[in-house]
Parts: C-alpha cells; structure tokens; sequence
C-alpha cells in the first residue's frame, strides 16, 4: 500500500479540510486507548484518523505559536503522515500517543528554527506581530502586554533549540516532564536540566515570572 496514495496530497491535509475517506483523517468515535487505535489502524488504516481527531487541534495551536498560522498547516498534517507512516514502529506498551505526535512535530519544527528565531526576534523589536489580534482594547493594557511579549520573545530567541523545545513542550503542549523525555527521546535528567536552564533565562526577562506560565503571556498563533 502507498500510505502517500491513501492519504492524498499534503496540501490538503489540514485541520480544516481533508480529503474524503483520507486515513490520517477517518471518521472519529474509535473507542480504547491510543496504542489499541495504532495496533487496530496496521490492519485497517482508517481507524488512524481517531488519532487526528483527537489530538491535531492541539499539535495545530502548538505549531501556530511557535511559528505561525499558515507553516501550522503543513507542520500538522506532515505530523501525522509521519506517524501514520511510522505507526508499525510505534511502542504498543505506551497507552498515550501524544508525547510521540508531538515529538514528530517537534523534529519538523526543528527544520524551521530559522523562521522561529528570525520571528522571534522581530517580536523582540516591536512587542507585537503585524498581523496579530490585539490582546485587549484597552490600550494602556496593550502596551504593557506587548513589553512582556517583547522581554519573553527575545528570551525565547537566546534560547539553544533543545532548551526551548523543552520548555515549551511543558509551558505551551501541557505536556509532563516524562512525556517530554519521550517525545524528544531524552533522558529524564537532561529534561530536567534543560528546563532548569530555559527558566532561569526566561525568568530573568520575564523579572521573576514563572516561564512555564509563559502561554499567560502569548497569545496562540502570535506570528501569523
């Protein structure tokens, strides 16, 4: 089988419109956990898509905020033919598929840094995006958001790619510190020590903030 051919044109696969009968997006509804879905879906490949209903609303938030609305489209469809293509290899003894998806994201992510980085710091310079909502319409409000967005942004961007990758698996994905361990296929010391690390950063520009609590400073989908 051509997992290509059955999903169809990536373009396409999107959180808002999919190809009908796509496998990445079959009809949702599957009971049992997600490892039982993985095993069911190597015999029947449609009974993937639970895994898309299930979890691309939040893999698609995840990217928006760490790159923008637009490369999030791609970012989670490619995530989740990734996995439907990987999905043999997948460890049945891991009843929570969700560190492995966003995992996969993470990695694609990752062949953006540039565009992150390069967004990030222009976030720095102004304390606002182009193209973003307004957080409030008070104004006095907007401006002091937009000088904590500026200070977390230009954190963020001195950040080496592992160290942000930890931290906003944690602050932005919700995820707990060993299901970062899992997605990205590291110790539990070095999440720990990549945390402490990012927040001592992140904490210092945010003048004492909890940056695990950054999602309180960052509207989804900031860049785009």
């Amino acid at each position: 089988m051509n997992p290509g051919g059955v999903i169809g044109q990536r373009q396409a696969d999107t959180i808002t419109k999919a190809p009908t009968g796509d496998c990445v997006n079959g009809p949702p509804g599957i009971s049992g956990d997600d490892a039982s879905v993985i095993a069911g879906s190597l015999a029947d490949p449609e009974l993937f898509g639970e895994l898309y209903h299930r979890y691309a609303a939040g893999i698609h938030r995840y990217a928006a905020r760490r790159l923008s609305d637009a490369a999030a489209e791609d970012i989670t469809a490619d995530t989740f033919l990734t996995a439907f293509r990987a999905r043999a290899k997948y460890d049945l003894s891991r009843s929570n598929a969700l560190p492995w998806l966003y995992g996969i994201a993470a990695n694609l992510i990752g062949r953006h840094r540039r565009d992150e980085v390069r967004a990030l710091r222009a976030m720095a310079r102004t304390g606002t995006d182009a193209v973003s909502h307004a957080w409030t319409d008070r104004s006095d409000s907007r401006i002091a958001a937009q000088a904590v967005q500026a200070r977390l942004a230009a954190a963020l961007a001195g950040l080496s790619e592992g160290d942000r990758h930890v931290l906003l698996l944690v602050a932005w994905a919700d995820l707990e510190y060993q299901e970062v361990a899992e997605a990205l296929s590291i110790p539990l010391g070095t999440v720990r020590s990549r945390l402490n690390r990012a927040r001592k950063k992140v904490r210092l520009a945010l003048g004492g903030a909890d940056p695990t609590l950054v999602h309180d400073f960052w509207p989804a989908g900031a860049h785009g």
